[in-house]
């Protein structure tokens, strides 16, 4: 399973992606892939961005039982606690 967040992409990325994933809300896309088709579309999404930015969560043997990976200026962090990883939002100024 695998859920990858798009934010500031172009309509015709997203429209790509809709070809192996599900897009249940604007900029979110979900689906069972394998893990040779999630890389390539992460890798496809990453180069196509530009200005965007895009998180991708995948389930994996790890404790938490997934992971997440990050690329470009997202509106979201991920923070290691203890080995534990925490999505943090910057404080409004």
């Amino acid at each position: 399973m695998m859920v990858l967040i798009m934010e500031r992409v172009s309509p015709s990325l997203r429209g790509q992606l809709t070809r192996w994933l599900l897009e249940p809300k604007a900029g979110v896309f979900v689906g069972n892939v394998s893990a040779m088709v999630r890389q390539k579309l992460w890798e496809k999404s990453c180069q196509s961005a530009k200005d965007g930015a895009c998180m991708l969560i995948w389930s994996s043997n790890t404790e938490q039982g997934f992971r997440v990976d990050f690329w470009g200026d997202t509106s979201r962090h991920v923070t290691d606690w203890e080995g534990l990883k925490l999505i943090t939002r910057p404080h409004p100024k």
